[in-house]
């Protein structure tokens, strides 16, 4: 029994005194800077085209009666026109009649056209383009939230938190930005290990950067930390005319190699960027463990 007792004290004070892997990671496994609400997000199913024509199948029906009708209607012309002239298209086939209904098919569709377009001025195009130049300021902001929402649907993303944006920026390759950000979660852990905080600061924020500092400040010499492997998902995602918003989060193992004590990877990065500077960078301005 003493010896159980023993044992078991040794487990204990084992317990206690064994480092923590969590407090070597980049941040310190902590919280800092702004924070927000994240969910994650769901790729938008495609509406099919039988689902269409149930929703609508007066639309899809009269679609088709309209290019028949067209054509009939065409066809018909042609074999009126030989008949009503009689004679003078004696020994006519029925090929010529179809040639001469597609070509009345044709006319009547490029005369319909181009009354189309005589009815609408040039000026009235320009406004709803948001060139007019009496443009009113609530019009601006009314296409600019517009805009948003028309790149979240073309985006084909959607979050699954109807409280959570998911407003893609202009132009934003998310492929392309989740495959760097796995690369950049790497050079920042190498980079808090050898404490290079000037490599650090090329990343985050300037109010970010003095958290991190007091932080690494606490960890003395050349951490061990080596991530196994980590993934990226966009949880996320807002912007106005001043500042574009992300956040990903991240997922994966992470170990000490000098220890051997493992820890999964679960953070959440948010960054932001300034839109009114040309080529601004992505800038880490919080962090949530």
């Amino acid at each position: 029994m003493k010896r159980f007792f023993t044992v078991f004290a040794l487990i204990v004070a084992v317990s206690f005194t064994a480092p923590h892997a969590e407090a070597k990671k980049f941040g310190g496994g902590k919280s800092f800077g702004k924070s927000f609400k994240t969910a994650p997000v769901r790729k938008q199913q495609p509406q099919q085209t039988d689902t269409i024509r149930k929703q609508n199948p007066t639309a899809a029906s009269s679609a088709k009666k309209g290019l028949m009708g067209g054509l009939l209607g065409g066809l018909l012309a042609g074999g009126l026109l030989a008949a009503f002239f009689g004679g003078a298209f004696d020994g006519i086939q029925f090929m010529d009649i179809l040639i001469i209904g597609i070509i009345a098919f044709v006319l009547f569709k490029l005369f319909k056209a181009m009354r189309a377009n005589k009815g609408t001025p040039m000026g009235h195009r320009e406004s709803y383009a948001g060139n007019s130049p009496r443009q009113s300021q609530q019009q601006q902001q009314q296409q600019f939230r517009q805009g948003a929402a028309q790149q979240q649907q073309s985006s084909g993303y959607e979050s699954t938190d109807s409280d959570v944006p998911f407003n893609l920026p202009p132009n934003f390759n998310m492929n392309a930005f989740l495959n760097g950000s796995r690369d950049h979660y790497r050079v920042i852990q190498g980079a808090w290990n050898h404490n290079e905080l000037e490599k650090i600061r090329e990343y985050v924020s300037p109010a970010l950067m003095a958290d991190l500092t007091a932080e690494r400040a606490k960890l003395t010499g050349e951490q061990h930390t080596e991530v196994m492997y980590v993934d990226a998902e966009l949880v996320r995602a807002d912007y106005d005319a001043n500042i574009a918003q992300l956040s990903i989060k991240f997922s994966g193992r992470y170990k000490d190699s000098a220890e051997g004590v493992e820890e999964d990877i679960n953070d959440v990065w948010h960054l932001e960027r300034d839109l009114r500077k040309p080529n601004a960078p992505w800038l880490i301005v919080g962090i949530q463990a």
